[in-house]
């Protein structure tokens, strides 16, 4: 019988579909690393962005809303407040843009739709109050502190979120922004306590006894 050569076979076709797995898993590690997100950033991270131009809409809304409330008050106490509260403000919106800064971003706002909801709402009582009673005042006091509150709920978060993330110089620039919105809302209380709700306890009564 006639013996047939035996024939090598061929590694070629093995080690391409090695070195192509080899290929692939690298090229796998590789996206797991970018798979942060834009920018490299974490989505927690994004979010605080996205956060930050939240309120700097709403910071830059108010400065603007203020001088309405402040022309609407009938107690000067109150009126001082309002605008000694708009230079707070003005500040805080300065001290986001840095903030802004310290995080590599552009200093861009985002609609709030629950600030411009606040403001909506005190610029109805305004509407709805007799001009120069101390009704009026009262509501604006309240229609004040809820936008103190948002602004104290938004503060409290991005100060924890940015401790979160590592970045506790940004959380004490945003936590000066903080204790003034309280202290706001301290001082809106002890006006309306002074005096102002106990003046408007008694509005009405002189023509209800006629």
């Amino acid at each position: 019988m006639e013996r047939t050569p035996r024939t090598k076979k061929s590694t070629r076709g093995n080690n391409s579909n090695s070195n192509s797995k080899s290929s692939n898993s690298k090229s796998t590690g590789k996206s797991a690393k970018t798979s942060k997100g834009k920018d490299n950033k974490t989505m927690l991270e994004e979010f605080f962005v996205e956060e930050l131009k939240d309120i700097y809409w709403a910071e830059k809304f108010l400065v603007k809303s203020l001088p309405k409330m402040q022309k609407a008050a009938t107690s000067e106490e109150l009126a001082n407040a309002i605008a000694d509260h708009r230079a707070v403000t003005e500040e805080q919106v300065s001290r986001l843009e840095e903030v802004f800064e310290m995080m590599q971003e552009t200093a861009r706002a985002k609609k709030c739709e629950a600030m411009e909801g606040l403001i909506k709402e005190g610029e109805h009582v305004i509407e709805e109050t007799e001009e120069g009673s101390a009704t009026r005042d009262v509501a604006l006091i309240m229609a004040a502190q809820k936008v103190e509150h948002y602004e104290i709920a938004t503060y409290g978060g991005l100060v924890q979120l940015a401790k979160t993330i590592g970045r506790e110089d940004v959380a004490d620039i945003l936590a000066q922004s903080l204790e003034e919105e309280k202290e706001t809302d301290e001082l809106l209380t002890t006006i309306a306590e002074n005096n102002i709700n106990i003046n408007a306890s008694e509005e009405g009564e002189e023509g209800e006894e006629e």
